[in-house]
């Protein structure tokens, strides 16, 4: 993770956060004033951001909202009021409404971006300094370090590129938080062909096999957010195993970026986890990220010492095979 350090200051009614970056100074800049690059790790894993507004002059605006797994929308903005290139910008940091006006019941703050250059690459320090006690207690409450840290986390995919980041390294785990996971694969082939791979029944049935050995033999699939799915396996030959199954509800589209389902073993009680999809291309190369919520972490290192990472790894390899000839 990038963040190297986070202090918090009732006193000064400050929130400083350090983060560390092994790339030079020009590169991380133009990541934080670039908004398609940008909205990429504003947002924390399960609420990616979506710049609506940019406008980096001093006196400008820039707009964006936040979507949760459910479609929930937050939205916030920001009015530059310094700018020096490559060094620092500083910003009016505040809540809004869907029209962009800001929200009276949360005041702004004003967030100063420092860039400087070290012996590794870049330091960046963000601080945050609010109008009250209360604004800054506001934002703890809501989890602002914590949802801080892991958008930062997401920046190393932006900065080196996709190839760099993830190419011949498999499917990647990462424990985000106690109840969270991101798992990520490149696959060699254009967004809209892997997004399709996820969605057409005949394709899904051809790679989303796990480990060899196994058939899907249902596979319905959701289309619109609130519709069911069920998918099924059952062993082949001499493989060993018995039939299961998970079943679930999509709960967000946004075709052929993002999809959100619930899911839980087909016959099994308890709650489900929210695995939480996105496409990212770049260069022909597309990222698959899933980020996993579990309901605890007892489920979570439950399911994952099942082995699931290798069946993922074992699925994309077919998939990055099956594309071409599609």
């Amino acid at each position: 993770m990038p963040v190297t350090d986070v202090t918090t200051s009732p006193e000064d009614l400050t929130i400083r956060i350090v983060a560390d970056f092994a790339h030079p100074v020009h590169r991380v800049w133009q990541a934080h004033t670039d908004p398609r690059q940008l909205e990429r790790f504003w947002g924390p894993p399960t609420w990616p951001a979506t710049f609506t507004t940019w406008d980096h002059t001093v006196g400008g605006r820039s707009l964006y909202h936040m979507t949760g797994p459910k479609g929930e929308k937050s939205y916030a903005g920001w009015e530059f009021l310094e700018i020096s290139p490559e060094t620092r910008f500083v910003v009016l940091d505040f809540f809004a409404d869907e029209n962009g006006n800001e929200v009276e019941a949360f005041p702004a703050a004003r967030m100063e971006l420092n860039f400087e250059p070290t012996e590794q690459g870049t330091r960046m320090t963000a601080v945050s300094k609010f109008p009250t006690l209360e604004s800054l207690e506001q934002v703890l409450e809501m989890g602002v370090i914590e949802g801080t840290t892991q958008a930062m986390g997401q920046i190393d995919a932006v900065l080196e590129g996709l190839r760099e980041y993830a190419q011949g390294k498999g499917t990647r785990v990462e424990l985000l938080s106690d109840t969270l996971v991101r798992f990520t694969r490149l696959i060699e082939g254009p967004r809209e062909l892997v997004w399709r791979a996820h969605n057409d029944p005949d394709l899904i049935r051809q790679w989303m096999l796990g480990p060899d050995g196994w058939e899907m033999f249902t596979c319905d699939v959701a289309s619109s957010a609130g519709d069911r799915y069920q998918y099924a396996w059952s062993p082949v030959g001499d493989t060993e195993g018995e039939p299961f199954g998970f079943d679930g509800e999509l709960l967000l589209v946004d075709a052929p970026v993002r999809a959100v389902t619930t899911e839980r073993m087909t016959g099994m009680d308890g709650p489900a986890t929210v695995n939480d999809l996105q496409l990212h291309e770049e260069d022909g190369a597309t990222l698959v990220t899933t980020v996993i919520e579990y309901p605890d972490k007892q489920a979570r290192d439950m399911i994952l010492g099942t082995g699931m990472a290798d069946g993922m790894e074992q699925s994309y390899a077919r998939l990055e095979r099956l594309l071409p000839q599609v």
